[in-house]
């Protein structure tokens, strides 16, 4: 399976950095934000939302987090820096509670996240990919260890 890096951080500006990821490491959930003015019926729905919203950019990256296989390796960074796996576990879902508008995560997928470790025991690949910066959620692979 492959790896992800998932900063779980709204790409607005007026939404607290670490809202996102702590909502989804308390509930088991990795996500990607692009609020939307009415709930979608089904991942096409959100995704012609999201492409007259925002952009088709943000639309395809919502189809590409959609589309990542249940079972693959996605890693965060809790508030303290350190680093967390976690396995996605579950389909995409437009979660329609306040506090995932309020975080900015509203595009989710159930995940079973592990145990946050240093930087020393996280592979080299994660680290590197961490280390460029941004907020999206992008395949980790080993060419990212420099």
């Amino acid at each position: 399976m492959e790896s992800y890096r998932a900063p779980m951080r709204s790409r607005r500006d007026d939404v607290e950095a670490s809202l996102a990821v702590e909502r989804a490491l308390a509930l088991g959930l990795c996500g990607i934000g692009g609020r939307l003015e009415r709930i979608p019926r089904d991942l096409r729905d959100a995704l012609d939302l999201t492409a007259r919203e925002h952009d088709e950019r943000t639309a395809r990256r919502l189809e590409r987090f959609a589309a990542v296989p249940e079972g693959s390796t996605v890693w965060t960074r809790d508030p303290d820096g350190r680093f967390v796996a976690g396995t996605l576990s579950g389909p995409w879902r437009y979660d329609t509670e306040p506090a995932a508008y309020a975080a900015d995560l509203v595009h989710v997928r159930a995940c079973a996240w592990g145990e946050p470790r240093e930087e020393h025991r996280t592979p080299a690949a994660v680290v590197a990919t961490f280390r460029r910066g941004g907020r999206n959620f992008q395949r980790i692979t080993a060419l990212d260890v420099v």
